[in-house]
């Protein structure tokens, strides 16, 4: 596809359709779940909010800024990890409406990050990630948990979108919810850049028609963020190419994006090897929207309250 990006206001209920070579997408999302299928064994550990699921059930979860890198259902896929190096993630999710807690079938939900050195796809001229080490840097890996710290001054594009800079498209995919309300992705861990803690982004949308090229029309009824438990990212911090990164990384707790609330505000449920957080990790969460209403995410509104010095992207 093309670099071409419609204007914020009216991406919502725009065409959303992409050429799918035919089933080569789930052949690819079988040969994850073969890489997943053995990351996971002997001992685990377990991260999350304390809200129940019963709880998370009935609450909406929150709505946060698109930001500047959305690229509209680019890719039609489960498996988005293309040839990106990190730590296997597994990203499970259940849609509900909020109200009723039944399940929302046949919405289409997008998911994008950055990579492990925090730079995104389509935007790699733009993303504020920290990049490799530079040459002249001391050699071996580093000790210890990474650098933390919300830094004093923004890096710019807020959540404005800013179109795509090149035509890659890694660390981003749509798939389709099942009868249940379930849909699941293969990735990698993402890594961290300066001003936002360790995140995924998510749109979910709804009433548009799947065909044999994609998805179309339908409006948007959740955008929001994903976020990772701190003990999991400074386990990641310690492997490569995370622990290359020379950026100064922000917690859950400084981050302006995240409100705090847990499972509600995207708290991701983790699983992983206490000992050996390579072999891969698994995320899942409940994701309370609203069918009938429309939450693109380009409302400032949508944002929580912060002192504005993180970008939102």
């Amino acid at each position: 596809m093309t670099g071409t990006q419609k204007p914020a206001h009216k991406r919502d209920l725009t065409r959303r359709k992409v050429v799918v070579a035919g089933g080569a997408a789930v052949a690819v999302a079988g040969v994850g779940g073969t890489l997943a299928a053995s990351a996971f064994a002997d001992e685990t550990t377990t991260a999350t909010a304390s809200s129940s699921a019963a709880e998370t059930c009935y609450k909406l979860t929150s709505e946060t800024t698109e930001g500047p890198y959305y690229i509209d259902a680019d890719k039609i896929r489960r498996d988005i990890t293309e040839d990106k190096e990190g730590i296997p993630l597994t990203l499970s999710l259940r849609v509900i409406d909020s109200e009723t807690c039944k399940p929302v079938r046949n919405a289409a939900v997008d998911i994008w990050h950055c990579d492990a050195l925090g730079i995104y796809s389509g935007y790699e001229s733009l993303s504020t990630g920290g990049g490799s080490a530079p040459s002249d840097a001391p050699s071996g890996t580093p000790t210890g948990e990474p650098p933390s710290g919300a830094p004093s001054g923004g890096t710019g594009g807020g959540g404005q979108h800013e179109d795509p800079t090149s035509d890659t498209r890694y660390l981003r995919g749509t798939w389709k919810t099942d009868q249940h309300g379930r849909v699941s992705f293969k990735s990698i861990f993402p890594g961290w850049y300066r001003g936002r803690c360790v995140h995924v982004h998510v749109k979910v949308h709804v009433d548009g028609k799947w065909t044999d090229a994609g998805y179309e029309g339908g409006h948007t009824c959740h955008t929001g963020q994903f976020f990772f438990a701190e003990e999991a990212v400074i386990a990641s911090a310690a492997v490569t190419p995370y622990s290359t990164s020379t950026t100064e990384r922000t917690t859950l707790t400084e981050d302006t994006i995240y409100d705090q609330s847990g499972t509600q505000g995207g708290l991701l449920k983790l699983e992983y090897h206490k000992k050996d957080i390579a072999k891969g990790v698994r995320a899942s969460l409940t994701v309370g929207v609203e069918p009938d209403a429309t939450h693109d995410g380009t409302d400032d509104s949508a944002q929580p309250s912060a002192s504005g010095s993180a970008t939102s992207s």
